[in-house]
């Protein structure tokens, strides 16, 4: 589903840096990994490419890179044609997700090397090296050799690296996969305030759905080498435009369901134990088609009586500790098993307990049924 992008190529507009036209990919001649890419990336965002594995994502990088060349389409960077162009020869960054520091250099020196490519004299070398160190606050380890740091020390050195020549575009592909959750974590931070210091593009490449919308402006959700959606990480949880962005974006419950009736941009659908729900009928399905609905654990409310409407009866299954919330696992009636995400505060957790009957409340804005 390539709505969002096609619509978008449609009309580029002036604050676009990067243009992927009709781009396609394939190594083998039948197989596509990258089936029909129209994507514009805007001067100054943090955009990430987010999708499982074989996606599609990566390739989209390495081709932009330069390390890999489009099948068909073209790529474009401030308007000038990149299919043929080799990467030495693009205004692009790149920081890999091992570092690719040089292990004989100084992390002064490693820092150092893209400008002794360029030819830049050696005081200006040296000037930008102490700058680039600076800000990634690393300028007191400019002698020390890459074996002497700690992983995250390293990202930044390898960050450092990317920008000391003040590339147009920073690539950055699955850059904290190698860090533990908490330096991770803390390495998101401080790449999103860096971004917003300098005011530079950054294409971010992750299957991690949480660095993808704790960092990103915008989000391209991709699946078997096409985009299901390009949105701002807000509008891309809130609206997710089919079942795999909803699933693939933050937790989801699943219904399968068929269409009862059918008014403007919302539905009646009837479940398997013939309870009917209200919902918001995103692919204006018909009545008679098989759906499922989706909800977010946390749009869910839990009560212990029948009364109001959009209701399921479930058994609770299961209370699940999170330390700031409690996750009530539900089985429903001829469904998977759904969850319900509750603050400590909630009183519905009061006298609950494992076997007890409950009634969730879907509200009828929150479920959005997709074909």
């Amino acid at each position: 589903m390539q709505t969002n992008a096609a619509m978008e190529q449609a009309s580029p507009s002036a604050d676009t840096l990067v243009q992927f036209c009709g781009v396609k990919k394939t190594y083998d001649g039948e197989t596509l990994i990258v089936k029909h890419l129209d994507l514009e990336i805007r001067r100054g965002e943090f955009l990430t490419l987010l999708g499982p594995s074989g996606s599609g994502k990566t390739t989209c990088l390495m081709m932009l890179a330069g390390f890999e060349f489009p099948t068909s389409g073209e790529i474009r960077l401030d308007g000038q044609l990149l299919n043929r162009v080799p990467p030495h020869k693009r205004n692009i960054g790149m920081v890999f997700q091992n570092y690719a520091l040089f292990p004989h250099m100084t992390i002064a020196q490693n820092v150092a090397y893209p400008l002794s490519v360029r030819k830049m004299d050696r005081a200006t070398r040296a000037a930008k090296v102490k700058q680039a160190l600076d800000m990634v606050q690393m300028g007191k380890f400019g002698e020390r050799y890459p074996t002497q740091l700690s992983g995250g020390q390293q990202q930044r050195v390898a960050l450092a690296r990317t920008l000391v020549f003040d590339p147009q575009l920073v690539l950055m592909d699955e850059p904290l996969g190698a860090l533990d959750k908490q330096l991770r974590e803390h390495m998101q931070l401080e790449l999103k305030a860096l971004h917003k210091r300098l005011g530079v593009t950054f294409v971010y490449v992750t299957h991690d759905q949480g660095e993808a919308l704790t960092m990103s402006d915008r989000v391209a959700v991709f699946d078997q080498g096409v985009i299901q959606q390009l949105a701002p990480v807000s509008e891309l949880y809130e609206y997710p435009q089919n079942q795999f962005v909803a699933c693939f974006i933050g937790d989801n419950n699943r219904l399968k369901a068929g269409i009862e009736s059918v008014a403007g941009g919302t539905c009646q659908v009837r479940l398997p134990d013939g309870t009917n729900l209200s919902g918001i009928n995103v692919h204006h399905a018909q009545v008679g088609t098989a759906v499922t609905a989706c909800i977010r654990p946390e749009r869910i409310g839990l009560q212990s009586s029948a009364e109001g409407s959009n209701l399921v009866q479930a058994r609770v299954a299961g209370l699940i500790y999170f330390g700031d919330h409690v996750r009530v696992r539900c089985s429903l009636s001829h469904q998977d098993d759904c969850f319900v995400k509750l603050s400590l505060a909630d009183p519905a957790l009061a006298g609950l307990y494992e076997g007890s009957t409950v009634y969730l409340r879907m509200p009828a804005e929150q479920l959005r049924v997709f074909i």
